[in-house]
């Protein structure tokens, strides 16, 4: 069985697919999307363990996205935001926007596989 299954909302090509590739060779089940809406149907329709969700998204951005998959979120999937603004005001108000945590770009990854294993365990899965 694998670790998790991980919806990935990114519209860059290559940080999709460096995400992708690496979480699929740490043993995750990864769902792809690369606009906000179709990480919200997707959210829904698929019920992952995990979002990791870039902030900057052609349509609705990540914050708007988040919102919308919490008015329906039954479960409470923990959202992480994924984004290249790195100053510490941009991590607060992620924080206060909703979202569980956050990744800094460029993409560690060495560290990618233990922080989704990290966020997996504090939205209480195993």
């Amino acid at each position: 069985m694998g670790q998790g299954r991980i919806l990935v909302v990114e519209d860059n090509p290559k940080n999709l697919k460096l995400v992708r590739d690496v979480l699929t060779y740490s043993g995750f089940e990864v769902i792809e999307a690369t606009c906000g809406e179709d990480g919200v149907r997707l959210a829904h329709d698929e019920l992952p363990d995990l979002i990791l969700m870039d902030l900057q998204l052609p349509g609705i951005d990540g914050t708007e996205a988040l919102r919308q998959i919490r008015e329906s979120d039954g479960h409470h999937v923990p959202v992480v935001a994924v984004t290249a603004f790195a100053m510490n005001e941009d991590r607060e108000k992620a924080y206060q926007s909703g979202f569980d945590g956050y990744v800094e770009k460029p993409i560690s990854v060495r560290a990618l596989p233990q922080q989704v294993r990290d966020f997996l365990q504090l939205g209480g899965t195993s």
